[in-house]
Formats: structure tokens, sequence, C-alpha cells
């Protein structure tokens, strides 16, 4: 089982590895971002499109935040077409993740949560702290190939392990 704790690690975490990548991301074209690089989202902007989706399904399910702009997956990849909207929204929603770590009860993290998953078709019930856990392994794995894509393109991000995150 995770704690709160944990959880504004995570949330921490994800802040400063978004910022890493959107400055890495930042030094592009608009081209280059788009530009189809053979990941499981294409692009770095549908990567980073994707990811925003996710955290923003998540946190519908875990806090009751509005749900993204995308009704599923397939659409994910283009929630933003604008590179600035795009950068706006992920440092505005970090800032809602953030709030929401701040003032988590490690008790909430015991209970189940029930949601139909439109991946699944189905509706699905599983422990909130797996579920929490699900979304912070979800922001890294994208994130992990976002960067390959940037150092493929030549471009050299900060530092990603968590240790040595800011503070």
């Amino acid at each position: 089982m995770i704690t709160s704790d944990y959880v504004r690690t995570m949330a921490s975490y994800n802040r400063w590895q978004n910022e890493n990548l959107y400055g890495a991301a930042g030094t592009m074209t608009d081209a280059q971002r788009k530009a189809q690089r053979g990941a499981f989202f294409g692009s770095i902007h549908g990567t980073l499109n994707h990811l925003l989706w996710g955290d923003q399904i998540w946190m519908g399910r875990f806090a009751g935040t509005p749900k993204p702009k995308a009704p599923g997956i397939p659409g994910s990849t283009e929630m933003f077409e604008s590179w600035e909207e795009l950068e706006h929204e992920r440092r505005a929603f970090d800032e809602v993740m953030s709030a929401w770590a701040a003032t988590l009860e490690s008790s909430w993290l015991e209970g189940d949560l029930t949601w139909f998953s439109g991946a699944a078709g189905r509706e699905v019930t599983k422990p909130k702290w797996l579920l929490v856990t699900h979304l912070f392994n979800h922001q890294t794995h994208h994130r992990g190939q976002v960067h390959c894509m940037l150092t493929q393109c030549g471009l050299k991000p900060g530092a990603t392990d968590l240790p040595f995150q800011r503070v």
C-alpha cells in the first residue's frame, strides 16, 4: 500500500518532469514536435497530449475534476492542436494534481474505486492505491517515450532520476 506522502512525492516529480520535457520540446518547431517518430502515440506532441488526457481521466475518477476534451484513447493525441495551449493546459493541470495530492488523506487510498473503463469496455473495480500507482507509472512510461524521441532529435533534457528532483 502507498501513502499520501508517496502521492505528494510523485505529484511533485510529475510536475518537475513535465517542466523538464516541455522545456526541451519547446525549443523545437511545431513540425518537429508533430513529426511521426514511430512511438506508440506517434509524435512528441501526440504523446504529450495523451499523457495529459490520461492524467485528466484518472483525476476525474479520483477527485471529480472535469473529464478531458477527448472522449477516449483514440482521440487523446489530438486534444490540443496548439503547442501553447497544450503547454498551458499541462501546467494548469499539474497544479490541480499537486493541490489534490497536498490534501489527500492516506485513508482515501484504502478503498476501492469502481468505474466504467472505455478501454476494457466494462465496469472495473480496483484498489485506489493501485490505481494511483498506475497513474504515476503511466506518466513515467510515456514521458520515457517522449524523452527517447527528444534525444533522437539531438536534445538533452535534464535529469530524470527521482532522487535528484528539485524540491
